[in-house]
């Protein structure tokens, strides 16, 4: 009985402590050892991961404050906009860390920053090495970040640490997308390494060589080192063997078509893009995939709205939850600006721009702010397109209207308009 109350103890402890799963290397149903480093060797994993990173990276961060009154505006004299927006620590820029964050969510499917304070104040938050940190939770439920170094294990705090989380099924930490899509990685680089041998052999299926009578050891030697070894491989691609005492080469008839290598890489490519939600377009793989604008259109909205809008709202909640103080929470918040997408698309910009002021949702002085412009004397009012009038005022003219229309006639020559409101 004891000792069955000490396993059910041991085994309830370890449930609850561990929450780290192993993202080392680990070996796929194909035999390949699946890592972070072999991983990031394949083309498609580095062409989505970077994509990813890159795009979220670019991104402009704002820091926004909500008055009394509800309304919202951006601030720059923020201490949480230097940080997020300038230089989050004194060894990178900020695309440098959030290209960094957001890779190591897509590798490992968490990342761990340490936080830095002076005076009471935040001041850095440094990236950790994701695999060297192990997760646990103490008896009051309370996490526990312990971190491996080359001194040691340093244990720290949650105050201590700015935790990203990726996809996950605990809420505590994210999953590791590489350790989960090993067996898909692992069969790209199978595919991969048979397409290198097959490179390697001059783009030649193997064969064999019969003899008609049975060949001693060290005939079996001296055919090897006089003929198999000096034709294989492409440097010897070409050469021309000679054959004697009966003997006959049959090559293997088995080609790349017959192998289906092209199809299976092509397959593979879809299938890892499908792991990172990344359209295969947008890796420069466009086979089955549509040419026409409207359609890449599409899948590129489809991409910023199922791919990388998670990864933004997960990091703006994190520095509001990690970052900010509980009574900073409730008025202060950081954002990343999709906008920043549209600054190669001249056209769409125009387009945004000129629907905001005509419907008196952005100021001209707003709009050119964006632009990096300078303001202009008055530039702060809103406007709207004057063909937007109540039915009740059709046929009415305004004060200023009436001015403008009487200097016209007036400039005509012609009678100006009395004091009805009629136009």
């Amino acid at each position: 009985m004891y000792k069955a109350a000490m396993w059910l103890k041991k085994s309830i402890a370890g449930a609850v402590q561990t929450l780290q799963p192993t993202v080392g290397g680990t070996y796929s149903l194909s035999g390949q050892n699946v890592n972070t480093q072999s991983a990031m060797q394949i083309a498609t994993v580095w062409a989505c991961i970077r994509l990813i990173s890159e795009t979220i990276a670019t991104l402009p961060v704002g820091v926004f404050e909500r008055d009394k009154a509800g309304r919202r505006k951006a601030i720059r004299d923020h201490w949480l906009y230097s940080l997020v927006h300038d230089q989050p620590n004194a060894n990178m820029t900020a695309v440098e860390f959030w290209e960094a964050v957001v890779a190591q969510i897509c590798l490992w499917g968490n990342c761990y920053c340490l936080k830095s304070y002076s005076g009471g104040r935040l001041v850095s938050i440094d990236p950790l090495q994701p695999d060297q940190m192990k997760v646990e939770t103490n008896e009051r439920g309370e996490l526990v970040y312990k971190y491996k170094t080359k001194t040691g294990v340093v244990p720290y705090t949650e105050d201590q640490i700015f935790h990203i989380k990726g996809f996950g099924i605990t809420g505590l930490i994210g999953l590791s997308p590489i350790s989960y899509a090993r067996n898909s990685l692992g069969a790209a680089m199978s595919a991969d390494e048979a397409s290198g041998k097959l490179f390697a052999n001059g783009m030649r299926a193997g064969g064999s060589i019969s003899f008609p009578a049975v060949l001693t050891k060290t005939q079996r030697k001296e055919i090897r080192e006089d003929m198999v070894e000096n034709l294989a491989g492409t440097a010897k691609a070409g050469k021309i063997m000679v054959l004697e005492g009966g003997s006959t080469y049959q090559p293997l008839t088995m080609n790349p078509d017959d192998a289906q290598m092209l199809q299976t890489r092509a397959f593979n490519v879809e299938e890892i893009c499908r792991w990172f939600r990344v359209p295969p377009f947008m890796v420069g793989h466009s086979e089955k995939s549509t040419s026409w604008g409207t359609g890449l259109e599409q899948q590129m909205i489809g991409f910023l709205t199922f791919a990388l809008r998670p990864y933004l709202t997960r990091i703006e909640q994190a520095i509001k939850k990690s970052l900010l103080s509980p009574a900073e929470r409730a008025r202060v918040s950081a954002e990343f600006n999709l906008e920043g997408l549209m600054r190669a698309d001249s056209a769409g910009r125009a387009a945004l721009y000129a629907s905001a002021a005509q419907n008196g949702w952005m100021t001209r002085n707003e709009i050119r702010e964006l632009e990096n412009r300078e303001p202009l004397e008055g530039g702060d009012e809103l406007t709207v397109q004057s063909n937007l009038t109540p039915l009740r005022l059709l046929g009415k003219v305004s004060d200023a209207a009436k001015a403008a229309k009487n200097a016209i006639l007036s400039w005509l020559e012609l009678p100006v308009l009395g004091g009805s409101d009629e136009a």
